[in-house]
């Protein structure tokens, strides 16, 4: 028979001040998983979700006792298909499959990391295609509400479900192995324990509905897709400040370019460039008052094309990983409607993998082009400007810095390097393709990291620019904003100074988003 709705389990209540996250199989979106993974949003599951995993473990069970063959139930894994377990073996059979598969290495998951990687899993079970007992899956609920988080090792996954890392996960809920709780390390049965929780008992395709999944890439490449979509938008804000510091021409800009080939994320670009400059003397100005100057460097007049081939990625970037998040990767899946269990490939993410891939070749371009700009900052020809911006004629100033950002646009270059199909063909030669999704993911994650640090320096160029051009009070609404946003954290350069404290603090200003101007809506027409 059906489980009835269960809640929170007894002894264990969830804080009722804590902001929570419905969650139903069908909807998360990248902004609900970061709340619950960076912000400590709690979660609640939709009953007609619940419902639907009720219906498939009651349909599995049916399906069992029928004697029908079925893959890691009554069937071992892997090579071991042709194995039969029995219904007396399978508790002790789901146990082995977790305790044989945890075999990834660190470095381990941070809580942030570990919390994105269980509601991502946590969601696509709700999809009920999994056959997942009911009490296996509330557990990833109360770990989540309670904040315990497994010690997840990072390393192991080859992109073909993610089975050697989520596998760590399923111990914990067996009471095995370490978590973090309360602040520490500590064993997993002792957590449960003290959130009055018990362990659960894992039955017919419990295990494997825990292991065959690719929530680590998943979850993870939802919190890098967060930040790349925040990074994106720092870049046309810092570009724009830096087309002041050039006194640049906004010809580029304007709506008719657009309307004549329009790129959405080229247009989308443009706009909110616009929208920082309106209101400052660079957008009065024509292109026959720049004493002759029609055409800016190309890192200048393409920005919002490179930014905007950047947000193309990401908008088919982000779609294709919402419709794994919100869908089941189950292998074999239940088909509720059709009454049966169906062996499928549904693990496999060659579809998301190389639109990450893809994402991380557009981060190059955006990098390489503010490397670009920052260089033609420190160029008198291009500026008008002291050499390098410095502040006196005895000044070096940000001459060396140029090593600095070519260095880290140099590791951007290798890491936005394709992995996807170096793969080799594993167990017994049935599993012969993989994704490397993990690996993919990470490497977006680092050139992320790094762009974050080559944009903060092409900041500094164009706040100290801007000040050296003496047209603070000509800014633009925008601008005007970006440029107090930078000079909140870095001061003027007004003699030479240890410039690593001022790379540093840019990159961590723009890692919190704050260098984006809020330019509401603009209307159809200046569109």
């Amino acid at each position: 028979m059906l489980y009835e709705m269960e809640s929170i389990p007894s002894g264990f209540r969830l804080d009722p001040l804590l902001p929570v996250v419905r969650l139903d199989g069908a909807s998360l979106s990248i902004e609900a998983l970061e709340k619950v993974a960076k912000q400590g949003y709690g979660v609640e599951l939709a009953e007609e979700a619940v419902r639907r995993v009720e219906e498939g473990y009651q349909l599995l069970g049916e399906l069992v006792s029928s004697g029908i063959p079925i893959y890691g139930v009554n069937r071992g894994v892997g090579l071991n298909k042709d194995r039969e377990i029995t219904r007396e073996q399978s508790e002790a059979f789901n146990r082995r499959l977790l305790r044989s598969h945890a075999s990834a290495v660190g470095p381990y998951a941070g809580e942030e990391q570990v919390r994105a990687i269980m509601t991502a899993r946590l969601n696509s079970l709700l999809a009920g295609a999994s056959g997942m007992q009911p009490a296996a899956l509330f557990m990833y609920r109360d770990f989540l509400n309670a904040r315990i988080h497994p010690l997840v090792p990072l390393r192991g996954s080859v992109g073909a479900a993610d089975i050697s890392v989520l596998s760590h996960v399923g111990l914990a809920m067996l009471g095995e192995g370490e978590v973090l709780f309360g602040g520490e390390v500590m064993p997993a049965l002792q957590a449960l324990q003290a959130a009055n929780l018990s362990p659960v008992t894992l039955i017919q395709k419990d295990g494997l509905a825990i292991v065959s999944s690719n929530a680590l890439s998943s979850g993870l490449g939802a919190l890098v897709l967060g930040e790349v979509k925040r990074l994106l938008r720092t870049a046309d804000s810092i570009f724009a400040l830096s087309l002041e510091g050039i006194d640049g021409t906004t010809s580029p800009l304007d709506p008719a370019a657009h309307r004549v080939r329009p790129l959405e994320g080229a247009a989308d670009s443009a706009a909110y460039v616009r929208r920082c400059l309106k209101g400052g003397a660079i957008m009065g100005q024509s292109t026959e008052q720049k004493t002759g100057r029609i055409q800016d460097p190309l890192s200048f007049r393409s920005a919002c094309h490179i930014h905007g081939a950047a947000r193309d990625a990401l908008r088919y970037t982000e779609q294709q990983l919402l419709l794994h998040l919100n869908a089941s990767d189950d292998n074999p899946s239940l088909d509720l409607e059709g009454r049966r269990m169906v062996p499928s490939s549904n693990f496999d993410v060659t579809s998301w993998v190389l639109a990450f891939e893809m994402l991380a070749i557009s981060l190059s371009h955006v990098s390489k082009s503010s490397c670009y700009r920052s260089i033609k900052l420190g160029t008198p020809e291009v500026t008008g400007l002291s050499r390098f911006l410095t502040p006196t004629p005895e000044s070096i100033a940000f001459s060396t810095m140029q090593k600095t950002y070519t260095s880290l646009d140099a590791e951007i270059r290798l890491l936005a390097n394709p992995v996807s199909m170096d793969y080799f063909s594993l167990a017994g030669d049935i599993e012969d393709h993989a994704t490397n999704a993990p690996l993919v993911v990470r490497k977006l994650g680092d050139i992320v990291e790094l762009l974050s640090n080559i944009l903060g320096m092409e900041a500094l160029h164009a706040a100290q620019a801007v000040d050296l051009r003496g047209n603070v009070q000509s800014l633009g609404e925008g601008t005007a904003c970006i440029y107090r946003a930078i000079r909140d954290v870095v001061p003027p350069l007004t003699e030479d100074r240890v410039l690593t404290p001022d790379i540093q603090a840019m990159a961590e200003r723009i890692r919190s988003g704050g260098i984006i101007f809020d330019t509401g809506t603009e209307s159809e027409e200046e569109v």
